[in-house]
């Protein structure tokens, strides 16, 4: 009997899985309709601060992106550092030597606030912005020189809350090194995470979260929830930062600009860290959406089912549908939405990473603890706490 049930339940986590790709490729198409209205021509000052700590893989690039914006409103940029000696004031200065018609400021930010050092440092830099809009993003986010004429003329749309937008953030899309493990992960992000992103947008009416790949918020929505205090012992930063904007009733809106980051040469033990660490980030904060994932790995229950069932013609029959829908939302989320051709080169690696995926969410509910920069936490409703050594 045990085969059987085996297989029958593998069956019905199967086609819960071919409806979740059938749910995000519609969730797809309709972010791409969205895209094709024209965005307002609004260009206020914008002050975009930049935590770093050392060097990230082409971080001066995407430094250099930042200054070679088509804005006509004025902005600056705002490094922050938690000491002078830190590798990367090298090459801020060399970014202020090379572009002297931009405002580029090293802001120095020597407290530690909280276990969050990113969002410590970034509390201390909004002290010197000087604009009404602040836009955060990661060190290694590299933008196009339309990046901030198109998340700021966003916070002008249409509200379907009667409130103020308070908040705009963007896809992203991750530029693989050689190796399997950063493959992987860029994989993953494109046809996996992204297509989340969008389907969460889609059956809650808007999206209620934000991405660090691109937090642009104006002052008075920041002012209504805090300021940046209350989340410097969050491990998911951005997706609070969102979260508390959202129920504050302003609204956050999901831009059409897509940013790209630069991924490490992840060996695969590396790569399942950083994956058990984004997961259990991403279980703290969004419970039940997170365990509702169950019903998202469509192909990997399939391969049970046709394991379970002894490779019967109706197994072999639905492990083909769901292929074929899973194969269509990578294509249309990841080369469609994201135009990461990446994806292309790695669709072979599709079904092996979504079992390994899998393997993930399930080991994800077997612990509290993090490895992040170096150092151990443990995670409590999404608050860090560091792991003393016994």
């Amino acid at each position: 009997m045990l085969p059987i049930v085996v297989a029958t339940i593998t069956a019905i986590l199967s086609l819960a899985g071919l409806g979740y790709y059938l749910l995000a490729l519609w969730s797809a198409r309709a972010f791409e309709h969205q895209l094709r209205r024209p965005l307002p021509d609004f260009q206020p000052g914008v002050s975009i601060l930049k935590p770093v700590k050392g060097l990230d893989p082409e971080m001066y690039a995407s430094f250099a992106s930042h200054c070679e914006q088509q804005y006509q409103g004025p902005y600056e940029i705002l490094f922050g550092v938690s000491s002078i000696s830190d590798p990367a004031v090298g090459a801020i200065e060399k970014l202020q030597q090379e572009f002297p018609q931009r405002s580029i400021r090293l802001v120095v930010c020597p407290e530690l606030l909280g276990t969050n050092g990113k969002v410590s440092n970034l509390v201390q830099m909004l002290a010197s912005a000087q604009y009404d809009y602040i836009l955060i993003n990661d060190s290694d986010i590299k933008v196009s020189p339309q990046y901030l004429r198109r998340v700021m003329g966003c916070f002008q749309l249409p509200r379907n809350r009667k409130g103020r937008v308070g908040l705009v953030t963007a896809l992203y899309r991750g530029q693989a090194h050689g190796t399997i493990g950063s493959r992987m992960e860029a994989l993953g992000i494109a046809t996996d995470f992204i297509a989340g992103v969008l389907t969460a947008r889609q059956i809650e009416g808007g999206i209620r979260f934000g991405l660090g790949s691109t937090l642009a918020v104006s002052r008075q929505a920041l002012e209504a929830i805090g300021g940046l205090e209350p989340l410097v012992d969050y491990l998911a930063d951005d997706y609070e930062l969102g979260a508390r904007i959202w129920r504050s009733g302003f609204e956050v809106v999901l831009s059409g600009e897509v940013v790209e980051t630069f991924l490490p040469e992840y060996r695969f033990r590396q790569f399942l860290a950083h994956q058990i660490r984004w997961s259990r980030s991403t279980r703290d904060s969004r419970k039940l959406g997170y365990t509702g994932m169950i019903f998202t790995y469509g192909v990997p229950w399939a391969l049970c089912n046709f394991i379970a069932s002894g490779a019967s013609l109706s197994s072999i029959a639905l492990l083909s549908l769901t292929l074929c829908a899973r194969v269509a939302l990578a294509l249309s989320v990841g080369v469609g939405v994201l135009g990461d051709r990446q994806v292309l080169r790695d669709l072979w690696l599709l079904v092996p990473r979504d079992v390994v995926a899998m393997g993930i969410w399930i080991w994800s509910f077997a612990g509290n603890t993090v490895a992040w920069r170096g150092q151990r936490f443990s995670l409590k409703d999404g608050k860090m706490s560091r792991v003393t050594a016994a």
